[in-house]
């Protein structure tokens, strides 16, 4: 199972919506995926479809039930959630006395590697201790930003996050890439923005940005990911472009 790690400390960046139509997509493209929601907030969760879950993340990380018991199959091909909802803001708290507290998600996960192809965890838009577990127990992280000049301050703080969980945790992590979210080719800050990003991480950067759709901004409030939402619409056909990159790169 290859973990992809979606996380970026400012929120609004269509960092959920990606994580849950990336995963979709590779559900699509015969790839066993689960999809970990890893945010108090429980939109990836909310945004596939499930509401009021019994076993959650928090249940996981804390030790109280296991990886296994959290899986909810959803309706859609090839996709299982482990959901989450308000209860995992505490989980920051009680693993700050633990030992080896930023590896518990990654030990949880442990059991059930071989039941899928890829995991996607969808991060809170902060660099606490859940981001921190989620790129401990992650192969690739995935970073979705809009063509804004303080999303490119924030980059360089969360690429320091990144290579300091490399350094003291994780040595397997790598960056899979940068995806740009909610582009507007026609505003001369998205364009500026994205010339400077390729100027110092055009190796990072995916081929397809991600344009602004209203049809992206609808679809998680029917529990759906775009693809079956609209299965034609820009979006969802760029979301898939994505997906195939992801695969070839990890």
């Amino acid at each position: 199972m290859k973990v992809l790690v979606f996380a970026n400390q400012k929120g609004g960046v269509g960092k959920t919506t990606s994580a849950i139509s990336i995963a979709a997509a590779l559900g699509i493209k015969g790839k066993k995926t689960l999809v970990i929601d890893f945010d108090p907030q429980g939109n990836a969760s909310s945004g596939l479809g499930v509401r009021k879950p019994q076993v959650t993340s928090y249940d996981i990380i804390i030790g109280r039930r296991t990886a296994g018991d959290a899986i909810v199959k959803t309706k859609y091909k090839n996709l299982d959630v482990i959901p989450a909802n308000m209860a995992l803001a505490a989980a920051e708290f009680e693993l700050a006395d633990l030992e080896n507290r930023e590896s518990k998600l990654k030990t949880a996960l442990e059991p059930i590697q071989e039941k899928y192809d890829y995991a996607v965890i969808d991060c809170p838009p902060s660099l606490g201790l859940l981001t921190l577990n989620a790129l401990a127990a992650g192969d690739g992280v995935i970073i979705p930003m809009q063509c804004e000049y303080f999303s490119l301050e924030g980059l360089s703080q969360i690429m320091m996050t990144v290579k300091q969980v490399k350094k003291l945790y994780n040595p397997a992590l790598t960056l899979t890439g940068i995806l740009i979210t909610m582009y507007n080719g026609r505003l001369n800050l998205s364009v500026s923005v994205l010339d400077e990003l390729k100027k110092y991480y055009a190796d990072k950067l995916f081929k397809t940005p991600i344009q602004r759709n209203v049809r992206i901004s609808e679809a998680p409030s029917y529990g759906m990911p775009i693809q079956y939402y609209d299965k034609y619409s820009r979006g969802s056909l760029q979301y898939a472009d994505v997906a195939a990159e992801i695969m070839e790169r990890i």
